[in-house]
């Protein structure tokens, strides 16, 4: 008989949950179908489901809803990519009967696996996720995944969460093992919130000539580029990148900082905000504990001298503690035994 398959569902929004996502899928000895929109061959590409109600044309997560039930975040009326990516899903479901779903993340698809009579696990981030539609998400998982150490797990969590929650630090790509490039910073932009300011950097590198600057990811050019400033734009292996820094900077996004603990860098971390406080919440473990250097924004020309210092004067100990080798394929394991638990417990062969 033909094993039943896992469904992983991938939010679109910022890059890490699809690198999350295939990472875990590659090392689960369970077969795992990927669905979400825009991941083109490497499984189930639903149709988008985003509208557009900002100012500036980006997607900002609203739905332009008068009302909405409490257990939904995001459900426009009358969407049709919506309908689209929904009958996908159920016609995928009924065709293929999955012995269990990971939802990373979405609540309304945890309702329809929910709905579909399809165990479910969802993947909990960072943050104050104790409004009604989360909580609910919670309730209806058979187990929670939270793709972090238990240390960066930020304060509010309900026992009853924490206790479902088997937490997973490391889901990451395979670390590179490159050498530093001396004396060369690397910024980290990622594809979650709006491109950095170039400006601001041509300014830390004007400020700071002794150092090498590179930007990767979305970013805007300044006028005038610095002899030891270099924009790269998009990379296809960041964690290369990562592990021929001598010090990053970047924001407080899971798929970054799991990078960034893993490579073992010291780490310059200005959270950009997001819904729940995700990665405010991240940023204020990683300094507690002494992982990373925390800035609210990012740092004045003349800031950035004793920014640098401070990081590379931080102990590797607290970086080193919150990264685990092991994490993708203890992951992937662990899904795979929720899976063989939900064929044995089910009502249906």
């Amino acid at each position: 008989m033909t094993q039943r398959p896992i469904g992983y569902y991938v939010h679109h929004h910022g890059a890490g949950h699809l690198v999350r996502a295939q990472a875990i899928a590659d090392a689960c000895p369970w077969p795992v179908v990927l669905m979400g929109t825009g991941i083109g061959s490497r499984g189930i590409d639903l149709a988008d489901d985003r509208a557009l109600h900002s100012a500036n044309g980006r997607f900002d997560g609203r739905d332009g809803a008068g009302a909405r039930p409490t257990a939904l975040h995001y459900a426009p009326l009358d969407h049709e990519g919506i309908r689209q990516r929904t009958a996908s899903i159920a016609s995928w479901i009924a065709e293929r009967r999955p012995a269990l779903i990971v939802v990373d993340v979405s609540v309304e698809v945890a309702m329809l696996a929910r709905l579909a009579s399809v165990p479910m696990i969802y993947v909990r981030l960072n943050g104050q996720r104790t409004d009604a539609a989360h909580l609910d998400a919670f309730r209806g998982a058979e187990a929670i995944l939270a793709p972090h150490p238990r240390a960066l797990d930020g304060a509010g969590v309900p026992s009853w969460v924490q206790e479902k929650t088997c937490f997973f630090g490391g889901i990451t790509t395979q670390p590179s093992r490159r050498a530093p490039v001396d004396k060369r910073i690397l910024v980290v932009s990622g594809r979650g919130g709006e491109p950095c300011d170039g400006r601001l950097y041509a300014e830390a590198a004007r400020a700071c000539p002794q150092w090498q600057w590179r930007v990767i990811g979305p970013a805007s050019l300044p006028r005038a580029l610095p002899s030891n400033l270099q924009f790269a734009q998009w990379v296809d292996m960041p964690e290369r990148e990562i592990a021929e820094a001598s010090l990053v900077v970047g924001a407080a996004g899971n798929g970054l900082v799991g990078m960034v603990m893993a490579a073992n860098r010291p780490f310059v971390c200005i959270p950009e905000r997001r819904p729940y406080g995700e990665q405010e919440a991240t940023a204020l473990r990683l300094g507690e504990i002494g992982a990373a250097i925390v800035c609210p924004v990012v740092p004045r020309p003349n800031e950035w001298a004793a920014v640098i210092a401070a990081a590379f004067a931080m102990s590797d100990a607290p970086r080193r503690a919150l990264h685990d080798d092991e994490g993708t394929a203890k992951a992937a394991e662990w899904i795979a035994g929720q899976a063989s638990q939900a064929v044995a417990a089910g009502t249906t062969p």
